[in-house]
């Protein structure tokens, strides 16, 4: 077995890990509030501004836990710079592409959730707790 193909399968892991865990938090956070969607939905709001606000949440996450994160590794990678190879502990590119693809796997994950927001009943809601 060789070593890229190993690191690969474990990047997917991770990627398919992340996807999860932000599923799981935004959509319990939209059962939570499923009551509030129903409200706003039955004074005006529209099913596209529900499912902006849910995806803006998830995003706002992944932004605050990019932050950190970047923070974390630019301070970590200095004592792993003999490990590294084929790129420098302050790589833009790297950091970039992490970035982006954490964006991305967060936006869509939180896109199911978003939607049932917006589906919901607002006539039914109040009633249903």
């Amino acid at each position: 077995m060789d070593e890229h193909g190993a690191g690969q399968r474990l990047c997917h892991r991770g990627a398919g890990a992340q996807r999860d865990w932000v599923y799981g938090v935004i959509a319990f956070g939209v059962t939570r509030q499923r009551r509030e969607f129903g409200i706003r939905l039955a004074l005006g709001a529209t099913n596209a501004a529900i499912t902006r606000a849910v995806v803006e949440r998830g995003v706002m996450l992944a932004v605050i836990g990019i932050v950190i994160g970047v923070a974390i590794a630019a301070a970590v990678t200095r004592g792993m710079e003999s490990m590294l190879f084929g790129v420098t502990t302050s790589d833009a590119a790297s950091y970039a592409a992490a970035t982006v693809a954490l964006l991305a796997i967060v936006s869509l994950a939180s896109y199911l959730p978003a939607r049932r927001a917006a589906a919901v009943d607002p006539s039914v809601t109040p009633r249903a707790e």
